[in-house]
């Protein structure tokens, strides 16, 4: 028996109806950077494209800095008297504002979708995360121009630096590789920061994905990583005790550069769904972790914690669920007495800063502030940054999209499997919609209702017949139809993001002689019109076990770049690997006389889109 949830709309709708806006803009604040020195909070809002300026001791915004695009990170001079802000854009910038006069004094192009700048303790550089570029730079801040740059894994989205040594821990966001392998896990990885080597990748549990945020503690012992850890091993026939996806804090031992463990977020009946930021106290004591999933902070006794690692690593007081550090990621009770849950009540939570005694914690769709006072932290304060605008249809949509309060127990949201704005995971999914034993590779959300059907198999005849079903046997509860309505309007309204192949938004040279192949080799008889589909179904030849023989639905190629890995199953690294090794019928295009400068051009037009 399904049971049915409603969640309470009326409080939702409170939130983001309060007021009526005179700017014309949605605020959604993301992060937040805290100056000792004046106690002042830098806040940075996705949609209005501005920071505020808030004085922690008044508790309200006393200046703002509009900006051309949607700000990606803030990080402050160790002086205080500059500000560091990534205009997250295929053509993104790096700014420099100086905080007396409040004005850009230096600005720098830089890479697609630059986010979380981190200065060095020194002042003389700064690195950040080119994220679809999938790479890592290094901006030496004396002339404000890019030293160097290498390459991450897939997706970085947040950088550390380990004070007092040259080591970098990049978080990439999602797996990397073929969905098909053994272990398929996102990546954290490790560079020494003089030379930008990247000196290993650190693998995460298995199913790792939807890595957010990364940070040192105060004795540079450990790093701590916030994600999503599914379960995609199962078929996907109940939610209980985080049956599909449960919400991790993953521990890297940072002198042994090694992996240690990871420890759940959740509680044995109720999920802790979409951690997102992470953060130690200066004191070491503790750890605060924001959920964007069920809109809380947890507060974890870090001393605690690990010590009750270091019984179970040495087994002199194994856990009732773990006997071994491996053993500790299925514990749904490590937590237990260990950590508090904060309900903030607002929507959205995100970035967090530590200001003295006070936590801030950014909550993207109400607009505002959560403070958190350490002293009695269930006494949770709103701090306003203005007037909210009246939430649109999408807008709506797009918090039901990331709200885990819409689940059963609350483990998980759809951007629990869509990550990355309704994208991808990188992993397949044993659904129950066209059988069992047949997993499938997750689809991104975008153009999901401009090209019917729906689902891998086509078995879904519209997207909103997809977001109802999803719903009630993924999030298993069933909504209100203003609630599916909304999202539906949300996945309607997501807009490609231009290629990182692209050169100055235009196709390369090599892409346009792949233009040419691409109509050659016939890849247009199914993948045509301004969607790149003819929204018919083919047995391509790739089908195996009860998929043998099967019609796939002809996916969209836009955006086909930040999709991998590719097919139904995933078993495709490249775009190459589609159109050669898993192509030896020729039934996904005519590519057996193409030259190996034809297929890595028709590659890179593909890319392109």
């Amino acid at each position: 028996m399904k049971s049915t949830l409603y969640i309470n709309i009326t409080f939702l709708l409170f939130l983001l109806f309060s007021c009526s806006s005179e700017s014309g803009k949605i605020m959604s604040p993301n992060q937040s950077v805290f100056g000792e020195k004046q106690k002042l909070l830098y806040i940075a809002d996705e949609t209005a494209h501005r920071i505020y300026i808030l004085n922690t001791a008044e508790a309200a915004p006393i200046k703002q800095i509009e900006l051309a695009a949607k700000p990606g990170g803030l990080a402050l001079s160790p002086d205080e008297t500059k500000l560091y802000v990534t205009l997250s854009a295929p053509e993104g910038e790096l700014l420099e504002i100086d905080l007396t006069s409040l004005e850009v004094t230096r600005r720098l192009k830089v890479g697609h979708t630059p986010m979380s700048p981190v200065v060095t303790p020194d002042g003389k550089s700064l690195f950040f995360c080119a994220r679809f570029d999938d790479s890592v730079v290094k901006v030496n801040l004396s002339d404000f121009s890019v030293e160097q740059t290498a390459s991450a894994d897939r997706e970085p989205v947040s950088l550390a630096c380990v004070p007092g040594t040259d080591l970098l821990l990049i978080a990439n966001h999602l797996p990397s590789g073929s969905a098909k392998a053994k272990y398929h896990s996102a990546k954290v990885s490790v560079f020494d920061a003089s030379s930008m080597r990247k000196i290993k990748e650190i693998d995460l549990p298995n199913g790792s994905n939807g890595l957010n945020k990364i940070t040192i503690s105060p004795d540079q012992k450990f790093a701590y990583v916030t994600h999503v850890l599914g379960r995609y091993n199962v078929p996907t026939n109940q939610v209980e005790r985080g049956w599909i996806n449960t919400n991790a804090l993953s521990i890297i031992d940072v002198a042994q550069q090694n992996y240690l463990c990871t420890v759940m977020l959740d509680d044995l009946d109720l999920g802790a769904a979409n951690p997102y930021d992470v953060e130690c106290s200066k004191d070491g004591n503790s750890l605060f972790v924001s959920h964007a999933g069920t809109d809380e902070l947890s507060i974890i006794d870090r001393k605690a914690l690990h010590a009750r690692i270091s019984h179970v690593a040495d087994e002199s007081q194994p856990t009732l669920f773990a006997t071994s550090l491996d053993e500790i990621q299925n514990d749904l009770s490590f937590l237990q007495h260990i950590r508090k849950r904060i309900d903030l009540h607002a929507a959205g939570a995100k970035g967090i800063a530590l200001g003295g005694d006070k936590i801030y914690v950014s909550m993207y769709f109400s607009g505002s502030l959560a403070e958190v006072d350490l002293a009695n932290p269930a006494d949770v304060a709103s701090l306003s940054l203005g007037n909210q605008e009246e939430a649109t249809k999408e807008r709506l949509g797009e918090m039901y999209f990331n709200d885990a309060r819409l689940c059963k127990q609350h483990w998980q949201s759809c951007t629990s499997c869509h990550q990355g704005d309704a994208r991808v995971d990188g992993l397949n999914w044993d659904l129950l919609n066209d059988g069992i034993g047949n997993p499938k590779n997750t689809k991104s959300m975008l153009l999901a209702h401009a090209t019917p059907p729906a689902m891998i198999t086509g078995i879904r005849s519209s997207a909103s017949v997809a977001v109802i079903a999803g719903v009630e046997h993924i999030l298993f509860t069933r909504q209100p139809r203003e609630i599916t309505d909304a999202i539906d309007a949300y996945l309607t309204s997501l807009k490609p993001v231009a290629s990182p192949y692209l050169v100055n938004g235009k196709l390369s040279e090599a892409a346009q002689r792949g233009e040419t192949v691409f109509e050659q080799a016939r890849c247009s008889h199914c993948h045509s019109g301004a969607n790149f589909t003819n929204l018919e179904s083919f047995d391509v030849g790739e089908g195996s076990g009860a998929d043998e023989g099967r019609k796939f639905d002809t996916p969209s190629l836009i955006e086909v770049w930040r999709t991998a890995p590719y097919l139904y199953d995933g078993k495709a690294k490249t775009i190459k690997e589609v159109l050669t090794t898993y192509n030896t019928n020729q039934k996904h295009g005519q590519t057996a006389d193409l030259t190996e400068q034809q297929l890595n051009d028709l590659e890179e037009y593909c890319l392109s889109l």
